[in-house]
């Protein structure tokens, strides 16, 4: 199947046009393909590397500084929400939030910018949206570390047209909990595994959200149970029990602490982290930053979830937030963003690329 992109039109017409390109985690090999080629014929003026189903684009111009866009190709499976459909004033369909209406402005801006006053780096990858191992960043920062270098990285994900500073860091823990079985009708001679739970789900239903402001941006943490299984049979007391929960955390503290803060919480149980990643901080002293939120034309605020932003924030470079629609209606069936949102990240960035 190949595909033709047109990287010069309206990005509001390039974002449907890379909806209708299916590309579900694992399956970009088509619009990578398109990326790639449509790069290549139009963007003359940047150098291009393909990798996997990664493709990376830059200038080499000698500007004292260097911007880093990136921007994930891949979506969530598809949910009776393709091809694009279109209302008044909204795009709707599969990938319009999640992101490739970030990747459309990304795309525009590359082809359209060839005397930008900072050297451009524009990273389209893979797999995002499945498990960390596969994200194609990996493979970039394995392989071509230099490509992830900048001043300031700006991941076009969904922020509502606004800065977007930072990100929580999150964990994922299990808790298990032991008993004895018993038959159901002699209960009393057993001890339920799922019953050692009510304490920690009593704990989790009590918890209230610690609340951190850092530069301007106000954090709120989370708490939350995600899933819980146990039982042997409908007439056996269970011997065995396990309990997930999900822990969000300001980008102020680090995994270890938030390990600790879990541990001290869930004291009576045997604890094992089984994902960590750890959050960003907003980074909006740094120049670059500033002069983003500048073109912005509004304040920053934080970002409530975990983004690529943390890859950058842990190779020392100031990482925020910047695309087109509203984050909560990522992989949703009704996921659908305003034309005025593509349109107005398309204006800003290109005023904080071009001055």
């Amino acid at each position: 199947m190949t595909v033709a992109l047109d990287l010069t039109t309206d990005p509001v017409e390039l974002t449907a046009a890379l909806v209708d390109v299916p590309s579900v985690s694992g399956e970009e090999a088509v619009l990578a393909d398109a990326v790639e080629h449509a790069l290549r014929a139009q963007a003359g003026h940047l150098e291009i590397i393909r990798i996997g189903n990664n493709v990376l684009a830059r200038t080499n111009l000698g500007r004292p500084s260097r911007i880093v866009f990136a921007g994930h190709l891949d979506t969530v499976p598809v949910n009776d929400n393709l091809p694009c459909r279109r209302t008044e004033g909204f795009l709707h369909g599969l990938g319009t939030v999640d992101m490739k209406g970030g990747d459309a402005v990304m795309l525009h801006l590359a082809a359209t910018v060839t005397a930008p006053r900072h050297d451009l780096t524009f990273l389209f990858y893979d797999c995002e949206e499945v498990a960390a191992v596969r994200n194609g960043l990996n493979q970039v920062q394995r392989d071509y570390p230099e490509w992830m270098t900048g001043d300031l990285a700006v991941v076009c994900e969904s922020s509502n047209a606004i800065v977007e500073a930072g990100c929580q860091g999150t964990m994922r823990v299990e808790l298990r909990a032991t008993g004895k079985r018993a038959h159901v009708a002699r209960g009393w001679m057993g001890v339920n595994a799922i019953h050692a739970f009510a304490p920690a789900l009593a704990t989790l239903a009590a918890y209230e959200s610690r609340e951190v402001d850092i530069d301007g941006c106000h954090y709120r943490e989370g708490l939350q149970a995600v899933h819980i299984e146990g039982g042997v049979a409908g007439n056996v007391v269970p011997d065995a029990a396990l309990l997930r929960v999900n822990h969000r955390y300001a980008p102020d503290r680090t995994p270890e602490q938030a390990e600790a803060f879990l541990r001290e919480t869930f004291a009576d149980y045997d604890l094992t982290v089984v994902d960590s990643a750890a959050g960003a901080l907003p980074g909006l002293t740094a120049p670059a930053a500033r002069e983003l939120v500048e073109a912005s034309g509004g304040a920053p605020v934080a970002k409530l979830g975990w983004t690529d932003v943390a890859r950058f924030a842990a190779l020392g470079i100031p990482a925020v937030n910047f695309g087109p629609g509203d984050p909560t209606l990522a992989h949703t069936q009704q996921e659908h963003v305003p034309t005025a949102d593509i349109e107005r990240c398309a204006q800003v960035l290109r005023t904080f690329v071009c001055g």
